[in-house]
């Protein structure tokens, strides 16, 4: 029945009573573990001592007698090898994974340890669930598994008439062949025969077998101290006494499994989905789910999604930039700010104190035609398509999801997710279920629970205040070294014209302050990432969904905050409180606060999301994608120097790298980020969606890439939708509206020329005096970026009325293009359902079916057992009347 390696279980018999640091409870649990299983001594040993008589294939997934599946490896390294001084740690670890093991093989699972042939400090510990324990665990989690193939018609896809196009796009069929439908309902045992069970070594796919183990190993206890029970795979992990657990992939991903009956489904992805040659095909999304889960089938679904609206975004966008390209020399500010006679005899104030000197308009020639290119009148028809654009793209996603929760079977999840096992071993205070009236054990009271969300909304606070510091720090780095730019650069760059037309002081400040502010992202990030965790845990929810969710709304307001705060500064608040050249404005008392260029400070928050854009792709590929190749070349160049035997599955998949239970949340995260890029600062960028598609189209195939070749197989997980994220896209979509008609028609405060503000020279205060320059006359008076009354007015230097119309005109046509773009997004959203009307039918028609189907079964059970007992009683009577009758 259970098997374990011989060896261990004697060792169990020969354990201590007591640990010497205290631990209880060990010995009792391999006593128990121990008495229950004496038999076993008298099983025959499946362990293989020696690598060499195995069976030689390297692809195999069963047990050295060939007949169980592998559903789960456990590595440690063992104690008695290795080269240390730490006795009494070492023999308490080795206590705890016998304790555990022995508890494993309590619960029913099956356990075959072999040691490694690279390292033999190494022991793979091979676990198989027999038909039994997945009956039970399927019937605990509540499982959907087939009741019968599912003959329902799918509706005809409106491309039907272009089928010979998209064929092209499409999977072959005759290589990944498309999986047969099932009617499915909850397992239970006491129904078997309901379920449409063909054969049992098939009926429970790999990734429900893997699942269901992961289920056991994550919930069976190895330790009691204190009364505390301590128990999971996953604390074992990260206290060193397992060094890895992880399902297996079915084959290597370069070739097909040598086993005939092994459907090579890796190689399968590898081929049709991560290979660069398929990057123009749709993704095999059933196979996704299939072999990875459908928590990961939804992310790809969402990304190819997200990726497919983009192409419509992109195309917009790139119209508008060429229009805006093709009609920079007419762009009346460039024009008059160019021409010789206007621009070239406006000269402007200094723009710093004591070290910036008077200079002419016409300098800033080269700027002014650039930001003609992206502040456009096309730029604003891109403001309002991306508003409405974004709501379809939420709209018509949640249709998609819809219909995937439909084929993918995940309607009713909800039910089926189980507590943590982190919640369950804090579950130590009894309270009344208001619902139910009966015991149930939480983690903490009421007010115990106050305390930790206030705690952990502090520890949120606190680092958001952390990067507002960080981005006022930035903002004295601008107007300190704008000082030095202004002194120095002309100086470096004397007699070199052409270069000194772009590489203003402005620009080298903004260059410099972006890629400083980027390099502060990436070391905050680091940080926080493991502070909120950290918190999380703290926080200590109850379901898998709850606490990824809590994570995600904790990771998500730092990370905006963190990359959008600097482009908010620039967007909405740069120069915008700056006073005049006769009256500046300082920070701190010190410091002079800066002025945008005289068209404004678009070009700076154009570079300052492009660097922050492309070091952000720059970065993940570099920590998500070379990282692992680089550690799995070395990993390879190891084992071939070491050994030339055959490598067995298990310990190729050991040597790949661990992708970890949050690794699709920081995949979720980049895309959320990019996502906030292209929207709320879409009318200062319109190429922002084009860089976006580029991205996204690579994204998925690195992604597959990484996933099939440099990752070991992640557990599979069910999910239903892509959680929190939706409402964050949502609240996204609300406040693009807004950032972008803002930024767009900030520009209305730009005056022409020759309309600009007047000053005379001898009115500036003495610290706010540029640097004179002996080669330059000083003028007597110059002009500065704004709306106020000339010298010798009665309110001189005041705004004027100009200044109060452009405000009330700008106020009032925002306020009229929200209302009314909100007024269309709030239309759309109502009038697009987000479940189809298709979509409900077949729920509907799929729920009636198996409904019906199982209150057949049940009639036939019930007839069946009805004619038993009346033949029984039948028989009695008979037995009863005839010797009377005689």
């Amino acid at each position: 029945m259970q098997m374990m390696t011989r060896d261990v279980l004697l060792e169990m018999d020969q354990e201590e009573e007591e640990d010497d640091d205290g631990d209880i409870g060990l010995d009792n649990l391999e006593q128990t573990a121990v008495s229950n299983f004496g038999v076993l001594e008298s099983q025959p040993d499946f362990r293989t001592p020696e690598f060499e008589e195995f069976n030689g294939k390297p692809d195999s997934l069963f047990f050295n007698d060939g007949q169980r599946r592998i559903d789960f490896v456990l590595v440690y390294e063992d104690e008695s090898r290795k080269e240390t001084n730490k006795k009494g740690s070492n023999e308490k670890q080795r206590r705890k994974r016998r304790a555990y093991e022995s508890n494993l093989i309590c619960d029913g699972l099956h356990l075959e340890a072999t040691r490694s042939i690279l390292d033999d400090k190494l022991v793979f510990v091979k676990v198989h669930a027999p038909w039994e324990v997945l009956c039970t665990y399927a019937e605990l989690m509540h499982i959907k598994l087939p009741l019968k193939p599912n003959d329902l018609k799918t509706r005809s896809s409106a491309f039907d008439n272009f089928s010979w196009f998209t064929k092209v796009l499409q999977v072959d069929e005759s290589i990944i062949k498309p999986e047969q439908e099932f009617f499915t309902a909850p397992f239970e045992k006491n129904r078997m025969n309901d379920f449409y069970i063909q054969d049992r070594d098939t009926f429970f796919n790999p990734a429900t077998r893997s699942r269901i183990v992961y289920f056991i190993l994550s919930r069976i206890m190895y330790q009691v101290r204190d009364n505390v029970k301590k128990f999971g795979i996953n604390k074992l992990v990260s206290s060193g006494i397992y060094k890895a657990a992880f399902p297996l992939h079915d084959c290597n991903f370069s070739h097909k499994s040598e086993d005939l009956s092994c459907p090579s489904e890796r190689y399968l992805l590898y081929r049709e989905w991560a290979h660069p040659r398929s990057i123009y095909k749709k993704q095999p999304l059933d196979l996704i789910r299939k072999y990875y889960g459908e928590k990961i089938g939804i992310y790809f679904a969402w990304l190819g999604y997200y990726t497919q609206m983009l192409l419509l975004a992109a195309v917009v966008g790139v119209a508008c930039f060429l229009y805006g390209y093709f009609n920079q020399n007419n762009c009346t500010w460039s024009k008059e700010v160019c021409h010789p006679d206007i621009g070239g005899k406006i000269i402007m104030c200094p723009q710093c104190d004591q070290h910036c000197s008077f200079w002419n308009l016409n300098i800033t020639c080269e700027s002014s035609k650039k930001l003609c290119i992206f502040d456009s009148f096309g730029t604003l028809v891109f403001a309002v398509f991306m508003g409405i654009w974004v709501t379809l793209f939420l709209e018509f996603w949640k249709r998609r999801q819809a219909e995937l929760e439909y084929e993918w079977d995940t309607v009713e999840l909800q039910q089926e997710e189980q507590p943590r096992p982190e919640y369950e071993a804090q579950c130590t205070h009894v309270v009344i279920n208001e619902i139910t009236q009966e015991q149930e054990r939480v983690p903490f009271t009421t007010w115990g629970k106050c305390v930790r969300i206030t705690l952990c909304a502090s520890a949120v606070l606190f680092w958001i205040l952390l990067i507002i510091a960080s981005v006022i720090g930035i903002i004295v780095y601008r107007l300190s070294v704008f000082i030095v730019f202004s002194t120095k650069l002309p100086e470096t760059l004397n007699g070199t014209d052409s270069i000194q037309k772009y590489l203003t002081p402005q620009t080298a400040t903004s260059i410099t302050a972006s890629l400083i502010s980027f390099v502060i992202i990436m070391i905050l990030n680091i940080i926080y990432e493991k502070v909120a965790i950290m918190i999380t845990n703290f926080e200590l929810p109850r379901t898998q969904t709850d606490y990824e969710n809590s994570l995600t709304m904790k990771m998500f307001l730092f990370q905006f905050v963190n990359y959008y705060s600097s482009c908010f500064y620039i967007a909405f608040f740069k120069g915008k409180f700056v006073g005049y050249p006769g009256d500046p404005v300082y920070w701190l008392g010190k410091y002079r606060n800066e002025e945008c260029d005289p068209g404004g400070c678009l070009l700076e928050l154009t570079t300052q999301l492009t660097i922050i854009m492309g070091g952000k792709a720059i970065w993940n590929n570099i920590q998500e994608v070379l990282l692992p190749w680089v550690k799995n070349l070395i990993g390879r160049c190891r084992t071939v120097s070491r050994t030339e035997k055959i490598t067995p599955r298990w310990e190729q998949d050991y040597h790949l790298q661990l992708m970890g239970k949050l690794g699709l949340f920081y995949e979720y995260l980049e895309m959320i980020i990019q996502f906030g890029f292209v929207t709320l600062f879409v009318a200062s960028f319109p190429l922002a969606p084009l860089l976006a598609l580029v991205n996204n189209i690579l994204e998925i195939r690195v992604d597959a890439w990484k996933m099939t070749t440099q990752y070991r197989r992640m557990v599979p997980e069910k999910a239903q939708d892509i959680g929190a994220w939706q409402p964050i896209m949502q609240g996204i979509a609300i406040l693009a509206v807004v950032t972008n008609l803002t930024r767009k028609f900030r520009g209305l405060l730009l005056p022409i020329p020759q309309h600009s503000g007047l000053i005379v020279v001898s009115d500036f205060k003495n610290q706010s005096k540029g640097n004179p320059d002996p080669k330059v006359v000083i003028p007597t008076t110059c002009r500065y970026r704004d709306f106020r009354n000339p010298p010798g007015h009665e309110q001189q230097y005041k705004h004027n009325i100009y200044y109060w119309h452009v405000i009330a005109a700008k106020l009032a046509f925002i306020i009229v293009m929200e209302h009314l773009i909100y007024s269309v997004k709030f239309f759309v959203s109502y009038t697009i359902p987000d479940v189809s009307k298709n979509t409900k039918s077949k729920i509907r028609r799929e729920k009636y079916l198996t409904q019906k189907l199982l209150r057949e079964n049940h009639l036939k059970d019930m007839t069946k057992n009805m004619g038993v007992i009346a033949k029984r009683m039948g028989e009695v009577v008979d037995n009863n009347l005839r010797p009377k009758l005689e």
